[in-house]
């Protein structure tokens, strides 16, 4: 798809709604409702994200400029940090008394971290209660926030992570799109036979970018049952052998990134080697099909990542996760709360006309349209509903201290500054420390 520039829809991106003139918003809306009498006694929700930054900042605070016109006794206090400093600060203030009314929470262990807090309410009555407003929300996007059979937020957007390829260099090079690993290889082979030095790019100064890959070849290549307990803080052992042939598949698949991916980051890598046709192939997440507007001018398609032939995971799961808001359960208003999450996290939400484009998938179905969205983002909610299951990105699947250990590893690996015996030693002492703490 040869992408064109859009205005989309908040309903588009209605699920990234997190109010966003940061530590303020729709000051003047606020100040007219108060002692209006339209709704009784103004009603403050604290509310925190992690979209500090523009484009979303002016999309969300047109958002919730709209929301607080139409309910005029309600002020949106917001707070917004990035990611890791949104991360740490969360997970300071979820277990205390300064706890915001609605918070934003990734999937997996973060999500499951903050619910041992304590301070989540359960939401799972919300959806039941109000299946005209739940069945919009698309069914994969609810698993990864149910817990005990208990929804615990609502999820907001979705996002997967494939292989982009560029279509005319495949074509000239008389290419086809790869389904398995040693099929995989024999394409970068080709690539890099036909005077394309660097078939793949990627930058490894991200270590989260380096985490996708080990995840998705985790979940690809490791028995779904001994993946879970070592997932498992109180279980987990990573002894089984196949972690050792994921790293060394990534020590080969490194090898076609070239010598400057090492010292480049990702954002990098995908301008300067994806974008300039430099690298015909890079793994991205649909989140980032926004951002490559204005620096991609060429058709590109998606492939999953490909099947392992002696893996013993599912072979058409796609790694990625949604994002949602929790409500804590300690808000002084959650029937404010949810009625707020409920009209954004829907088609009504989606009302305002948006002058910049959104990265994120909205779990809304029928929210993305060929009039408001971009065609590569129809087609990646398509791949997004076609896979089996949701694979959860590897820093939301375990907890940090193996992860950290398992990313550092592997970047030795790529360098060859360690072998991926060595560095599933490491991994292997991280888990056992874990397993003390339990």
């Amino acid at each position: 798809m040869k992408l064109k520039k859009y205005n989309v829809l908040a309903a588009a991106v209605l699920a990234a709604f997190a109010l966003t003139a940061c530590g303020g918003g729709s000051e003047t809306a606020s100040n007219e409702g108060a002692g209006s009498g339209a709704g009784g006694d103004q009603i403050e929700i604290d509310f925190f994200h992690r979209w500090p930054n523009d484009p979303k900042n002016a999309m969300f605070k047109e958002l919730i400029a709209r929301y607080e016109e139409e309910n005029p006794n309600v002020k949106i206090n917001m707070d917004c940090i990035l990611n890791d400093q949104y991360k740490e600060k969360i997970r300071m203030i979820v277990s205390t008394d300064e706890v915001p009314d609605i918070f934003s929470s990734w999937s997996g262990t973060f999500a499951q971290e903050m619910i041992d807090s304590g301070n989540v309410m359960d939401l799972t009555s919300v959806f039941e209660e109000d299946p005209e407003w739940s069945d919009t929300i698309a069914e994969v996007s609810k698993g990864p926030f149910t817990f005990d059979g208990k929804l615990m937020a609502i999820p907001w957007s979705q996002d997967g992570k494939a292989f982009f390829y560029n279509k005319r260099i495949f074509e000239e090079n008389n290419l086809e799109v790869p389904t398995t690993w040693e099929e995989f290889i024999d394409v970068l082979d080709k690539l890099k036979a036909a005077g394309y030095e660097t078939p793949i790019a990627e930058g490894l100064k991200d270590q989260w970018a380096i985490l996708h890959y080990l995840g998705t070849m985790n979940q690809r290549m490791v028995d779904p049952e001994v993946l879970a307990a070592d997932y498992d803080p109180a279980t987990g052992e990573f002894t089984d052998p196949a972690y050792v042939d994921v790293l060394e598949k990534w020590q080969q698949l490194t090898s076609y990134m070239g010598e400057v991916a090492v010292a480049i980051d990702h954002e990098t890598a995908r301008n300067t080697l994806f974008a300039t046709e430099e690298a015909p192939i890079m793994y991205l997440q649909f989140a980032e099909i926004s951002l490559m507007t204005d620096t991609v001018n060429f058709d590109y398609g998606y492939f999953n990542f490909p099947a392992f032939e002696e893996g013993k995971g599912d072979p058409n799961a796609l790694t990625g996760a949604p994002e949602g808001f929790m409500i804590s359960n300690k808000a002084e208003h959650p029937e404010e709360c949810i009625k707020f999450l409920k009209w954004l996290v829907s088609p009504e939400g989606g009302a305002v006309q948006l002058t910049v484009e959104g990265g994120d998938l909205t779990c809304v179905n029928g929210a993305l349209t060929e009039e408001n969205a971009l065609p590569a983002q129809i087609e990646a909610l398509e791949t997004i509903d076609a896979a089996s299951q949701m694979a959860p990105w590897f820093d939301n699947a375990c907890d940090a201290s193996i992860y950290t250990v398992f990313g550092q590893g592997a970047s030795a690996v790529a360098t060859g500054d360690m072998t991926p015996e060595d560095a599933m030693a490491d991994v292997q002492a991280a888990a056992a420390d874990l397993r003390t703490k339990q």
